[in-house]
């Protein structure tokens, strides 16, 4: 039977739904794949709901054959990135499929023609809204169990989509880094050295009250530290009220460090943990109700949670290179440590960013996983 492919619709909620589950059942029997929360994912596909429709476009298509869902794929035009790089280029994203020819074509085909019709000269991905949302295709680690900042693929969707004439256009590593049981004696002394010549501070926080002066300034560092990477446009407000929302609440005080100046109170660096949602959320199966919050909740606050996720770490261009790095670890370790962690897990970085890759010279890391966004000319 030939693959039908229908448009999903933004007001028909359970072809929506049919379209964020998709994966879940995929990848059933798949003890890598970590699913994300179906109420997380509505939201951020909801026009209403998420600020990245502010700038962005998108259209969702999902595959039929044999009246069964056997593909999905959504492409976006993000017009604020596009206009930061000069560039036309549209976005691949939420992309899933069975080992299917027909099925890939299709899916893509219809992406394709889409975005031409859009006026664009080429499609890259899986990349998402936002520098902040899941990017790149697994293509080095598919014995490894994914982070909720990433997406778990097969290995037979690198041979489909190279199939398809897609090139590299952009790799980010993964790094296991193992948790110290103390700050080795060479970060200490940089650290403490480097402080002194700053006059640099490391601020701890007990409640977001505390921390709510300092969140605008430490995403208008951002910003600015981020700039540079592949693909990123700077937050909105809207946009970072929407991640304020979304994720200060499951962080845990004590492994988040922000570096100040003294003399100024500007924050020139952070670095921001948080304990593993990963087994959790295999648990979960993608619902918090009723009893999937349960154990994502266990990953939160037990002392038994061997991994922390490393969700952001950023130094204010004018120090970095200046051993910055080093106070962030040496206030991080001993918490983690303190925490029970055994293990670090760093979210995708860059392959040509050597700054962020020698942060982790010295603690045994292991590049255990790798990602790659695909890029296709169009005209």
């Amino acid at each position: 039977m030939s693959v039908l492919i229908k448009e999903v619709d933004e007001n028909d909620k359970a072809l929506k739904k049919a379209f964020v589950k998709f994966p879940i059942k995929l990848y059933q029997d798949c003890p890598y794949y970590v699913p994300s929360l179906i109420l997380d994912e509505m939201d951020t596909l909801d026009t209403k709901k998420n600020p990245a429709f502010d700038f962005c476009e998108m259209q969702m298509f999902l595959a039929y054959k044999d009246d069964k869902i056997v593909g999905r794929i959504a492409a976006i035009i993000n017009r604020k990135a596009n206009e930061v790089w000069n560039e036309k280029h549209a976005r691949f994203s939420f992309v899933d499929f069975i080992d299917d020819n027909e099925v890939v074509d299709s899916l893509f085909a219809a992406a394709i023609k889409w975005v031409k019709e859009k006026g664009m000269d080429a499609i890259v991905g899986p990349m998402g809204f936002t520098d902040l949302d899941p990017e790149g295709l697994l293509i080095h680690g598919f014995d490894q169990v994914s982070t909720m900042a990433t997406k778990y693929s097969y290995p037979y969707y690198v041979t489909q989509i190279e199939r398809l004439g897609f090139e590299k256009e952009a790799d980010w590593n993964e790094y296991r880094i193992p948790v110290p049981s103390a700050v080795p004696e060479r970060h200490q002394r940089i650290a403490n050295m480097i402080a002194t010549r700053y006059g640099l501070k490391v601020l701890k926080f007990k409640s977001l009250k505390q921390i709510s002066p300092y969140v605008a300034r430490l995403f208008k560092l951002m910003n600015e530290a981020y700039k540079p990477l592949y693909g990123f446009a700077p937050l909105t407000q809207r946009q970072i009220d929407h991640y304020v929302k979304m994720y200060v609440p499951l962080l845990r005080w004590d492994i988040v460090s922000i570096i100040i100046k003294e003399e100024t109170d500007e924050v020139i660096g952070f670095g921001i943990g948080m304990p593993s949602l990963s087994r959790g959320l295999i648990k979960s199966r993608g619902k918090l109700f009723p009893f999937g919050w349960l154990p994502l909740l266990k990953d939160l606050k037990s002392k038994k949670n061997p991994v922390i996720d490393l969700l952001l770490i950023g130094i204010a261009p004018e120090y970095q290179g200046k051993g910055v790095n080093a106070i962030i670890f040496n206030d991080f370790i001993p918490s983690a440590y303190k925490c029970g962690f055994q293990f670090a897990e760093s979210n995708p970085e860059l392959e040509m960013n050597n700054k962020v890759a020698s942060l982790w010279d010295g603690f045994n890391a292991e590049n255990h996983k790798k990602r790659r966004a695909y890029i296709k000319q169009l005209r």
